[in-house]
């Protein structure tokens, strides 16, 4: 079977050298190449010429191919990335004060099925590996000539129904001799997988956990999002206090505001008497033009809904708009095939 190389671990590689018959330690050198250049196994000098044919005869070591990129008046930046096996997926780079973000898929498509969201038309079609998570990075940081320091894992897909290589990735790119990019900076986005949640605390990661809320009312909720029938709103308070008691990280609250829909004092209020007990930031989104039926609220309504949380002492900001122009927005990454 052919290994694809950005999908180990250092520890993994090392292991993997020794079960070709190499010293373990190919195994550290190999890993370091990949994250200092390296675009073929022939580039990587300080491995001998016999071991470099043996990584081309048992070894892949692909990225993503660019099939379109597109710019948006803001600066974001949209890549369609094609995958090894004909699937598609979408990355969006934005760039920030503190540096430049990339917002990755996990899956091809995705199956939570949130009316709202592009993404899940079509369902899944599989998940994505570490190394095809590692590769949107270094595929993005390779054509646009710049180093991206933050990561979230907001693109298609549920990353907590792919939790397994989704924690191998952000080890690979944690690691100091991969892409150093520290746990502080990796937010990974859920709709609320409560058995999930449990055990991505039990890892106590410093990174940020933000939950897909968008309404305080079960049945309003499960009308937006068929995870709520499994795991309602208190079984999601649940676990985000088990979560929140293990790794002592504040939970991001995201909110798409829906005009006429959730976005009422009413919705505020509850959303407040509900989150009571956990330490949170609420971060309202108006909901982007993805799928019919959902009209974002204005301006005014956006600021009498943050106002009502402002007046509690608790922290809420509206997301800043990146990228809608080319549909680049929260919500509207699609899973597209190759014809």
């Amino acid at each position: 079977m052919i290994q694809d190389v950005y999908s180990m671990t250092r520890q993994e590689l090392c292991d993997y050298m020794a079960a070709l018959g190499e010293k373990p330690y190919r195994g550290r050198q190999i890993f370091k190449w990949l994250y200092a250049g390296a675009e073929t196994f022939e580039d990587m000098t300080n491995v001998s010429k016999a071991l470099r044919t043996k990584l081309s005869e048992h070894c892949r070591m692909e990225l993503p191919v660019v099939q379109k990129k597109q710019v948006s008046r803001d600066g974001t930046v949209k890549f369609a990335f094609l995958l090894s096996d004909g699937e598609m997926i979408e990355s969006v780079v934005m760039s920030y004060h503190h540096g430049n973000t990339i917002c990755i898929s996990t899956q091809a498509g995705c199956n939570m099925g949130c009316a709202f969201c592009a993404s899940a038309v079509g369902g899944k079609a599989r998940d994505l590996t570490a190394g095809e998570m590692i590769g949107q990075i270094l595929a993005a940081q390779k054509e646009l000539g710049l180093r991206i320091s933050n990561v979230v894992l907001m693109g298609m897909g549920e990353p907590l129904d792919n939790l397994r290589e989704v924690l191998k990735f952000m080890e690979i790119a944690n690691h100091e001799e991969g892409l150093h990019i520290g746990y502080r900076h990796f937010t990974l986005s859920t709709c609320g997988l409560c058995d999930k949640i449990i055990l991505l605390a039990e890892e106590r990661l410093p990174i940020t956990l933000s939950v897909s809320v968008h309404s305080p009312f079960d049945s309003e909720r499960s009308e937006m999002m068929p995870v709520n029938k499994k795991y309602p709103l208190k079984q999601l308070i649940s676990a985000l206090l088990v979560y929140q008691e293990k790794t002592g990280r504040r939970i991001s609250v995201e909110y798409a505001l829906i005009h006429g829909k959730n976005d009422t004092p009413a919705h505020a209020a509850t959303l407040m008497k509900l989150f009571s007990r956990l330490s949170y930031h609420v971060n309202v989104i108006p909901v982007n033009q993805a799928r019919e039926g959902f009209v974002k609220s204005g301006a005014n309504e956006v600021k009498a809904f943050l106002d009502c949380f402002e007046k509690q002492g608790i922290p809420a900001t509206a997301r800043r708009e990146l990228g809608s122009d080319i549909s680049a927005a929260c919500g509207q990454l699609r899973h597209e095939l190759r014809t």
